[in-house]
């Protein structure tokens, strides 16, 4: 892989290198997330994740997930951009095209370095402003039902509380909002459920997200100019494939070629705003998080959206249940905490007391994001950080957390730039709103790798001061270690 300062000499190395090792081809990036309908424990279906390249006239290339995220880095920085794609002529182990390498390409100098790698080749572009989304609402020819009006799907992007305007302002700290985002329909579809959904060589149910998406924005195109819209809620009256999905799609419409943020939601997606602000949290870019029980169930995280959407939501009477905000990782992924409020401390740096303030204020004077950098790894992006912050249950979306605590998320290894809460008890619980995932006064932690140790030393209005130590833990009578 290629680890160099700016996409602009990723390019041409890119290009110098082609013949010898294979083709160089750009276009849109297309991810996209699958997350299941709620089920009772253990019935849950696993997440699903689908990668691909979209050339300028429009063929896709299917995309080895394993193969993108090594390529890439951090594959997610890079959701709904333009990049380059160096192909190997080797298979990969799915039987799609092995992947040398993807870098962005359509930002030459990127406004800020990676927190793993310290360069410029794969940072997630900043999202700043408005974001204006627009819902259309389709139904399948063979259903009838249309389970919302049109004028609740506009009501959802209000900037009252409860309601996804005033979410999204919050969430970023005012850095983002939904200015202009309307909603039409119903618009009928031309094919039954049936001819959009169907069954795969397993018999397991297959959504054509493609076909959804080209029917229906083109039953909606004499209404919508989706040249002025980041983004585009889709939502249908009858179940999909058994998932919601979010994520991109690359094409033209209105004139425009370009990736578009774009969700799926059946009906049990659209009464909810949390599993709504789930898929357009994808929509943005952002990946799931999870917690530290090492299953295959990443919806046990109920300290992010992204997440455990359902886990310790607070529930509004119009909107069902609504979304949590997203983990300080998350927010900053996409741009929103400013510099003054990160401090990072180095292993083997001396003992730092640090005044940490609740990751939900707006206008706070004190560090919100504190990043524990572990030493660097051989492969940059398959090191690991930590990150740690302060929840209190308290407000419209987090009023029913489990405790006002730290929370510690590691991140990365294996090119997975995922966040998963750090639980001190042993075996970690199934989901992370235990006690031992919450570390409060006079409680510690001390990390996996035995670098670091965190101390909750005392609280204060808007948070607490801890104290960032070498993995050795003083203070308190009782303090709590990581089982390794």
């Amino acid at each position: 892989m290629y680890r160099i300062g700016t996409a602009a000499a990723t390019l041409a190395l890119l290009a110098a290198s082609a013949a010898a090792q294979g083709q160089v081809l750009q276009g849109g990036l297309e991810l996209r997330w699958g997350d299941a309908t709620p089920a009772p424990a253990g019935r849950t279906l696993p997440p699903k994740f689908h990668a691909a390249l979209v050339l300028d006239h429009g063929a896709r290339i299917a995309l080895d997930p394993d193969e993108a995220r090594r390529g890439a880095g951090d594959l997610y920085a890079l959701a709904n951009r333009r990049v380059a794609v160096q192909f190997s002529s080797r298979k990969s182990s799915s039987g799609n095209r092995a992947i040398e390498a993807i870098v962005p390409a359509d930002q030459v100098d990127a406004p800020m370095p990676h927190v793993l790698t310290g360069k410029a080749d794969g940072v997630a572009k900043a999202t700043l402003g408005s974001t204006r989304w627009i819902t259309i609402a389709c139904r399948f020819s063979d259903i009838t039902e249309e389970q919302k009006t049109v004028d609740f799907f506009r009501d959802q992007y209000g900037d009252a509380e409860g309601q996804l305007g005033h979410y999204w302002r919050e969430v970023s700290y005012d850095k983002i909002n939904l200015a202009g985002s309307d909603a039409r329909g119903w618009y009928a579809l031309p094919n039954a459920r049936a001819h959009y959904v169907t069954e795969d060589d397993d018999g397991e149910e297959d959504a054509d997200l493609n076909a959804l998406f080209d029917d229906c924005t083109a039953a909606a195109n004499a209404d919508v100019d989706f040249s002025q819209v980041v983004g585009i809620n889709m939502m249908f009256n009858g179940d999909l494939d058994g998932y919601a999905w979010g994520g991109g799609r690359c094409t033209t419409l209105d004139g425009a070629n370009r990736c578009w943020s774009t969700t799926w939601n059946p009906p049990w997606s659209f009464n909810n705003l949390a599993p709504l602000a789930h898929e357009m949290g994808h929509g943005y870019g952002l990946p799931h998080s999870d917690n530290s029980d090492g299953d295959d169930d990443t919806y046990d995280n109920p300290w992010d959206v992204m997440s455990d959407g359902w886990s310790n939501a607070v529930y509004d009477a119009t909107y069902g249940s609504r979304p949590k905000h997203i983990n300080i990782l998350q927010r900053d992924r996409l741009g929103w905490v400013d510099a003054a409020r990160k401090r990072t401390i180095a292993s083997g740096a001396a003992r730092a007391r640090v005044t940490l303030d609740y990751a939900s204020l707006s206008g706070s004077s004190n560090v919100q994001m504190l990043v524990l950098q572990t030493p660097a790894s051989p492969d940059p992006y398959r090191g690991t950080f930590y990150t740690v912050e302060a929840r209190r249950p308290a407000g419209a979306y987090e009023g029913r957390l489990a405790g006002d605590a730290v929370i510690i998320h590691l991140v990365g290894s294996n090119y997975r730039f995922e966040a998963e809460s750090q639980d001190a008890d042993w075996p970690p619980a199934d989901v992370a709103n235990n006690e031992g995932s919450m570390f409060k006064v006079g409680e510690a932690w001390v990390s996996p790798d035995g670098l670091f140790s965190v101390y909750v030393e005392s609280k204060t209005a808007n948070g607490f001061v801890v104290v960032v130590g070498d993995g050795r833990v003083t203070g308190g009578k009782t303090p709590r270690r990581l089982k390794r």
